[in-house]
């Protein structure tokens, strides 16, 4: 399995939307993402323009997307 690394946040936007995600909101340098049946929104921050390691782990989680899962979509993109 290949290790997360930083990604563009515009990429990242991309992985969730292609699992359902839809941005409810930008504010400042956040974008706020929700999905039906998902408890918390996905937060992603546009500065700096590579999205710390510690981010993606979080959101993936929060979004309840596996590491094989987001691998996957990354290929597809």
């Amino acid at each position: 399995m290949p290790k997360i690394t930083p990604i563009h946040y515009e990429k990242l936007i991309k992985v969730f939307e292609s699992e359902g995600f839809q941005i409810v909101r930008k504010r400042g340098d956040h974008i706020m993402m929700t999905k039906t049946g998902i408890k918390r929104p996905v937060v992603i921050k546009t500065s700096p323009k590579e999205v710390p390691i510690a981010h993606i782990k979080t959101n993936l989680n929060s979004a309840g997307i596996s590491r094989e899962k987001f691998f996957e979509i990354l290929e597809q993109l």
